[in-house]
């Protein structure tokens, strides 16, 4: 029997789509942590867990087909934006001082205000919910807010400025490629590390002696190889900020406010080094919170660990943050792992460009992702943890003062049930995937031959 050219590549594109397809249900079981996070514990959910995962495989797959059948050509890589909004350049260093103001008070109520009830304190509540938290989500829906407000950028802005009036300013070193976005991969683990394994992260003083260590560090860096160009390749929080600010459709410049179509933004991402391990961080942190509080974790690995490094008289304490140290960096690697597995199977398509080189062109698809596990991780947590901010306002040290007259505020708990927070969590997860794989396809068209191309690449990356 003689076959058609090309028909056993379609037999194994068909196989392998096949493959794809029954084994989504079980990859999308691995963000079933994530579900369980905010809900405390409670299973009478609206739908099983099992329909839960069949049913999002069903969307992916069919949001796949779509996108083969309705996207043939480009779209997002040759978008562009267009001014909505003129507005004067002195309102970008107005709200660098605010920011610059707010950095003051937080550093203020964690060196001298409450230390034995963190959660008397502003500093602890503020920098794990509003900034880690809900500083993305603002990302989302107005662009890159935490650059006008960055502290750090404002004050090395302030010093520039004031230098360059006396006339001694100097002209930075170039920034070494090879180094790209390290710093801030290094800056987001020491981050996720302070949050998810350090036990006294919620000690005021100790918060307030890193984030001074932090503000330094920026400063050398910005003077350095300049506030700019640092600002967005080492320091973390701005990197971290503005690749979530690249799916919004708003995008802030020095005098002006522009619209784009959203996703277009985080196409134009630039594929310096460390741009993979720095969303392999960011996706596998969050995990890893999630995998912290399941059964797999709590009843047989973590214990093996903790046994382990027991076992070299360390301290009381050590073996559990080693422990935990061990979980965080597994999970950014499997993460990892997997990304690149689908980036191996795009040589079925593309045997000439290397690993690295995908790897780099297709980093962008991954930022959606990381934006879903944290609002499905963290929604919960941001809506209770954002009430008592307001009691903190108004009594930031802990002492007893009532400056806004809010200190007297509870939070509600009842604002959220457990289906509520089921239902945007799942949403996050199926919207930030369905992005991810928008963004893929689109990269593809602009990188293969032909659409067929294009969609046969991407079977590995669904």
């Amino acid at each position: 029997m003689t076959r058609r050219p090309g028909h056993n590549g379609r037999v194994r594109a068909r196989r392998l789509a096949l493959a794809v397809a029954l084994s989504l249900p079980v990859s999308l079981a691995v963000p079933a942590s994530a579900l369980a996070h905010g809900i405390g514990g409670k299973t009478d959910l609206p739908v099983p867990a099992w329909l839960t995962a069949w049913a999002a495989s069903v969307v992916l797959i069919l949001s796949f087909v779509a996108l083969a059948t309705l996207w043939p050509a480009p779209r997002l890589e040759s978008a562009r934006s267009r001014a909505v909004l003129r507005f004067p350049r002195v309102l970008d260093p107005i709200c660098g001082a605010l920011g610059v103001a707010l950095f003051g008070v937080v550093i203020y109520a964690a060196l001298a205000g409450e230390q034995e009830l963190p959660t008397a304190n502003l500093a602890p509540t503020f920098i794990y919910a509003p900034f880690w938290v809900g500083l993305p989500i603002l990302s989302l829906l107005f662009g890159d807010v935490f650059r006008a407000f960055n502290p750090w950028r404002a004050a090395a802005r302030a010093v520039a400025w004031t230098v360059g009036k006396v006339g001694v300013a100097r002209k930075p070193a170039g920034y070494p490629s090879w180094l790209g976005r390290w710093p801030a991969v290094a800056g987001i683990l020491g981050f996720t590390w302070l949050e998810l394994v350090y036990v006294e992260k919620d000690v005021p003083s100790k918060l307030a002696w890193l984030a001074i260590a932090y503000a330094a560090i920026q400063w050398i860096g910005m003077g350095l190889y300049g506030i700019d160009k640092w600002t967005s390749r080492g320091d973390a929080f701005a990197v971290y900020f503005n690749l979530f600010s690249r799916l919004s459709p708003l995008h802030w410049l020095r005098d002006r406010l522009e619209l784009r179509p959203p996703l277009a933004g985080v196409s134009t991402l630039e594929p310096l080094a460390g741009t993979v391990p720095l969303l392999a961080a960011m996706i596998g942190s969050t995990s890893f919170d999630g995998l912290q509080q399941g059964s797999l974790w709590i009843n047989s690995i973590e214990p093996e660990l903790r046994s382990f490094f027991s076992n070299f008289g360390l301290g009381e304490l050590a073996p559990e943050e080693l422990s935990a140290t061990v979980g965080l960096l597994g999970m950014v690697l499997l993460i990892g792992g997997f990304y690149r597995l689908g980036i191996r199977g795009m040589h079925s398509i593309d045997r000439s460009t290397s690993d690295r080189v995908l790897a780099a062109r297709f980093a962008h698809t991954l930022v959606p992702i990381a934006l879903a596990y944290v609002v499905a991780h963290y929604f919960s947590l941001l809506v209770y943890q954002d009430q008592a901010i307001w009691r903190l306002a108004s009594d930031p040290l802990g002492n007893g003062s009532n400056i806004f007259g809010t200190a007297g505020g509870q939070i509600d708990f009842s604002v959220l049930t457990p289906n509520s927070i089921w239902y945007v969590q799942v949403a996050a997860l199926l919207l930030g995937h369905i992005a991810g794989l928008t963004l893929a396809h689109d990269r593809a068209l602009v990188l293969y031959r032909n659409a067929r191309d294009a969609v046969r690449s991407q079977y590995w990356i669904l």
